[in-house]
Formats: C-alpha cells, structure tokens, sequence
C-alpha cells in the first residue's frame, strides 16, 4: 500500500522502510496494548508495594517490553494463522495481510523481533520470569487455532490474558502469588467476556466457513448472555483481589467505575442491534482498564508509595 506521502518523496529506502514499520504497527492493532496492559501494571506496582513501597521504574520499563512484545508476537501470529479465513469475511478483507500491505514473510520478521523482545525483557527482570517464559508463548499460537477445533476459543483467550498480572508480578518479585493469580483470572474472563460480544458481529461467516465460537454455535443472545455472566465473575474477582491485597478507599471507588462501565456496556449492545458494538469493544473496555490503573495508582500514592 503506498501513501500520498510515499508518491510524493519517491520511493526512497527510509519512506519505504517506514510505511512497512506503519503497516505492520496497525496489522497488530498496537494500541490494543491498552487492554491488558494497565492490569500487568497494576500487578506490578502492588508487587513494589507489598516489598518496599518504592516504584522501581526500571523493572515497570521491562514488564512493558515484556507485554508488548508478546501482544506483539501473539497478534501477528495469529493474523498470519487466519489470514485465508480473514479473506473470506467482508469485515477482515481488508487487513494487511489480505490486502497485501505486509507480506507474510514481513509479518514473521516482526513477530520474531517481537517474540525476542518479549524473551530478551524476560531475562533481564529474573531467572524464573525466562524459564516461564516459553509456557506464556503456547496459548498465544494454540488461540487462533482454537477456533477450528473447540467452541470456547474465548476462554483460550482468557487464559492467555491471564498470564500477563501474574507474570508482571513475578517479574518484580521472582516469586508466586495468588494475589497475582486473583488477578489475572478477572482480566482472563473480563477478556473473554468481551471477545464474547466482539464475536457477535461474525456470525454469518463463522457459519459459513466453518469457525467455532459461542455466537456461531449457540446464538448471539447466549453470546451476551455469557458476556454478561463474564462481567459479573470479573467484578467479584476484582473485590476478591482488593480484599486480598487491602486495597483503600481509591481502588475501591475504582471498582465502582468499572461495574459502571460494565452496565453501560451491556445496555448499548442488543442481540439485534449491534452498531455500537465497537463502542462496547473498544472505548468501554480500553477505558475500563485505564480508569482502574489510575485510581490503583492513586491509591498506592496515598497509602505511601513513592513513586
């Protein structure tokens, strides 16, 4: 794909370079990070508190470089696993892969940098985070596989989700957590839950190509039934792990916000009207993750962390 701006400077190496670098960032939906990655913080952050309550900025720059380059890695294997059935659906035609915007040999280059951050960030926090690290890759290529053989890929997807509080408290501590694993359940489910409600809109060609989810197999109102039924497990998880790690006043009023936005969510998306599902999808979820970091923040700020 060549941009008005590539047409005019001519076909230079650096432009070239940089439209591949561009095309390969919007194949892997970067600015998802925002999902997944303020939970990894919160763990991390609740980590430095239960040890010396100081926010030690290097090993946080590390679990990033460790969220992101296995996002990175995940999300490029699997559009480069999905890229014949992507083809076929209307609504994924025209990814980069499909349109031709990155070759597939690219997209492996820019996993296997991604996947060498990840592995590379891993060593340099601890021993147990880099032994670990290759059992935190296997969910990440079985999930687009998932959805050829089970009905349930959106619990794969939560349970690769998961890996990432507990593996950002590790990171800081070398050691287990249950707290961590509390955690981590919630953001797996909370996930899973809305891949629940992204997959409504796929419905007729997941049945038509053949691809297994909840939606295609039981019906979209089951799909945002079990979504809903998601979000309430993920709240009374999130309790559960402000209980456990005595979280203050300011989590807790973060919670508030999240349950809120929980009821937003699932009042805007109706099993016949979904043109507000990416409202659902990408607005609500992405704040819900960024709302609950801060007031952590807040809160660990206010019960003496120093950051």
């Amino acid at each position: 794909m060549t941009s008005a701006a590539e047409g005019v400077l001519g076909p230079g190496p650096a432009p070239q370079a940089s439209g591949k670098v561009k095309a390969f960032l919007r194949l892997v939906m970067i600015e998802h990070s925002v999902f997944a990655l303020p939970f990894a913080y919160i763990a991390a952050l609740t980590a430095m508190f239960t040890l010396d309550r100081v926010m030690h900025w290097g090993e946080l720059l590390l679990v990033t470089l460790c969220m992101v380059g296995l996002r990175t890695f995940a999300m490029a294997a699997n559009r480069i696993i999905d890229r014949e059935i992507d083809s076929r659906n209307p609504r994924t035609a025209g990814r980069e892969l499909v349109t031709g915007a990155v070759s597939v040999r690219s997209a492996w280059t820019g996993a296997g940098i991604a996947l060498v951050l990840f592995l590379g960030s891993a060593a340099l926090l601890n021993p147990l985070c880099l032994m670990l690290a290759p059992l935190a890759v296997v969910p990440m290529v079985v999930y687009p596989y998932g959805k050829r053989f089970t009905n349930f890929p959106h619990a794969i997807l939560g349970l690769a989700q998961a890996i990432g509080p507990i593996g950002a408290w590790l990171a800081v501590t070398g050691e287990w957590s249950w707290d961590a694993v509390i955690l981590g359940v919630a953001v797996g489910v909370w996930i899973g839950g809305f891949d629940l409600i992204f997959g409504c809109q796929d419905v007729a060609a997941d049945r038509a190509e053949g691809v297994k989810s909840v939606p295609a197999r039981f019906g979209i109102p089951a799909a945002l039934w079990g979504a809903r039924a998601a979000h309430v497990v993920t709240t009374g998880l999130l309790v559960w792990y402000a209980l456990a790690t005595g979280a203050g006043a300011l989590f807790w009023f973060g919670l508030l916000i999240v349950a809120a936005a929980f009821l937003y969510e699932h009042t805007i998306v109706k099993p016949h009207d979904l043109s507000r599902l990416n409202r659902a999808f990408f607005t609500v979820n992405g704040f819900i993750g960024i709302a609950l970091f801060a007031c952590a923040v807040l809160d660990l700020a206010n019960r003496g962390m120093v950051l």
